[in-house]
């Protein structure tokens, strides 16, 4: 298994707080850049946020800028986190973790500049 797994999803109240875990499989490679992304229902998916392996470049749309914040467990991206706070109905979607081997990113909002992809989990707001 190549594929990055997400964990952490599940049914949250409006204003409340999650945090998804990304977990990428051991001895299979080491991502530069790891991403969230996340697909709402009926829309396309878009760019959350975006972490290299030292945590020094860090990405965040400007949906989420503020109430979101990504970190990692490690200089290996291991385990990528993305804690979620204020969480509105509007934020109910599938959440994917994204990770990729290149060093540099022409554009960190595009699916395009990932190579591994995981399965997705599922966040639900409810008003």
């Amino acid at each position: 298994q190549v594929q990055p797994v997400e964990s952490g999803g599940g049914l949250v109240q409006a204003g409340g707080s999650l945090r998804l875990s990304c977990t990428t499989p051991e001895h299979a490679y080491i991502p530069y850049f790891m991403a969230w992304f996340r697909q709402p229902p009926g829309k396309e998916r878009e760019f959350l946020s975006a972490i290299n392996s030292d945590g020094r470049t860090v990405y965040y749309s400007r949906s989420v800028k503020g109430r979101f914040t990504i970190s990692s467990a490690d200089t290996k991206n291991s385990v990528v986190y993305l804690q979620m706070n204020n969480l509105q109905p509007d934020d109910t979607a599938v959440y994917y973790c994204a990770a990729t081997l290149s060093r540099s990113l022409a554009d960190e909002r595009r699916e395009s500049s990932y190579d591994y992809w995981g399965q997705g989990t599922q966040v639900t707001v409810s008003s």
